[in-house]
């Protein structure tokens, strides 16, 4: 299956692209994915963990499923006051 990968901010920096199509296994989660960007982009694993993950524009966690043609969005931390 295949699923893009859109990076935002620092997310982006660190893969070098603003879009990305990955192919994974049927049954793939987010954590998938996101350890197999991180596995071709160093840069990325340092600031996974304080990155938000919306899958088809719902936040989720590394749990998810993905589907075949899902849109993952790498989101950038916010602060707002």
């Amino acid at each position: 299956m295949h699923v893009d990968v859109f990076a935002f901010a620092q997310a982006r920096e660190a893969i070098g692209a603003a879009r990305v199509r990955l192919a994974l296994p049927a049954g793939s989660r987010v954590s998938d994915a996101i350890a197999l960007l991180a596995g071709r982009h160093p840069a990325l694993g340092a600031i996974v963990p304080h990155l938000a993950v919306a899958v088809d524009r719902e936040l989720v966690k590394g749990e998810r499923v993905l589907a075949d043609g899902a849109e993952v969005a790498l989101l950038p931390p916010v602060s707002g006051g």
